[in-house]
């Protein structure tokens, strides 16, 4: 767990690595949403970057910005492990946020999610994508600008997670929860993915926890057969007999980012980090309860084809 994978990615096949932050104000729909990445193309050298998205209800849209370099990646995953993220730099891509700059630092003793159900398949070729949350429920405080904007962060809900692999799932949705009324301490974190097997694509499958009345509900696993109906703007999901979720993405809160695979095919990623969820819970002490939250929710949907609306951003990956 928390170890970087980079630079181990064979050359022949490439792969990708990313460690992300989530942190949501409780007081207002705002949101803080960044990644240090690296990608290998196929028999290519690796690519970092840096990226972070902004969300302010107040704003018509969320403001993007993107660096990448070549040669030796920027990926201070130490940093991102102990509780720090610090980044400056000039824009390259025209668009809003022409310098962007951030310097974060959390805390949060909640121990590590792996969301694979079994450590033999963090080693093993399959799943080609891992994914896991080093650190799932931390508070996140400092400052993130981008050109004429500025978000302060004080104490703010959030996570940080960690994925990598050889391919993206041919379909993904990931969701993190937070802010819950009634429920302050409360926390999701969950991921679905379906993945393609040859000329076959696999039937969804869900995993992750929720957090609630202080203890922690392994959700979904390879055998629990989940009912999923989602687009990039809504999603509706049942995992029997643990919860059933509902969770929205307006439209003037959402982001679409271009994500590579090391095949060169790419997919599209819709992100709204200030979205209404709400969910039953049918399993554990929390059963019977729901949970809601306003704007705690992060939804994320990934799939090949791009949304209608919004836009993509125009940021090239990598």
């Amino acid at each position: 767990m928390t170890a970087a994978r980079f630079p181990s990615f064979a050359r022949d096949t490439g792969g990708y690595e990313s460690f992300y932050v989530r942190a949501v104000d409780p007081r207002a729909p705002r949101a803080v949403w960044l990644r240090h990445t690296v990608h290998q193309a196929s028999g290519r050298d690796p690519v970092g970057s840096c990226w972070i998205t902004l969300f302010d209800a107040r704003w018509p849209h969320p403001l993007a910005h993107k660096a990448s370099f070549d040669g030796p990646a920027p990926l201070p995953a130490g940093g991102l492990h102990v509780g720090h993220s610090s980044f400056a730099a000039d824009g390259v891509h025209g668009g809003v946020g022409e310098r962007a700059s951030w310097d974060l630092a959390w805390e949060g003793d909640e121990p590590p999610l792996s969301h694979l159900p079994a450590a033999w398949m963090y080693r093993a070729r399959l799943p080609r994508t891992k994914l896991e949350s080093p650190r799932p429920a931390v508070r996140v405080s400092g400052v993130a600008h981008m050109g004429d904007a500025m978000l302060e962060l004080d104490g703010w809900p959030g996570m940080v997670g960690h994925n990598w692999g050889t391919q993206h799932a041919e379909r993904w949705i990931w969701l993190h929860g937070a802010l819950f009324e009634g429920a302050p301490e409360a926390w999701l974190d969950l991921s679905l993915g379906r993945v393609r097997l040859g000329g076959a694509t696999t039937p969804w499958v869900a995993n992750g926890a929720l957090s609630v009345d202080g203890e922690r509900l392994r959700l979904g696993g390879l055998r629990r057969r989940v009912a999923v109906k989602a687009g990039p703007r809504h999603v509706e999901l049942v995992i029997p007999g643990q919860l059933r979720l509902t969770a929205r993405s307006p439209l003037e809160r959402t982001v679409v980012w271009r994500y590579a695979d090391p095949d060169g095919s790419e997919h599209h990623v819709a992100n709204c980090s200030i979205a209404p969820l709400e969910l039953v819970v049918q399993g554990g002490r929390g059963a019977g309860r729901t949970l809601r939250t306003a704007h705690g929710g992060a939804y994320e949907h990934g799939a090949r084809e791009a949304p209608a609306e919004p836009a993509v951003q125009p940021f090239g990956d990598p």
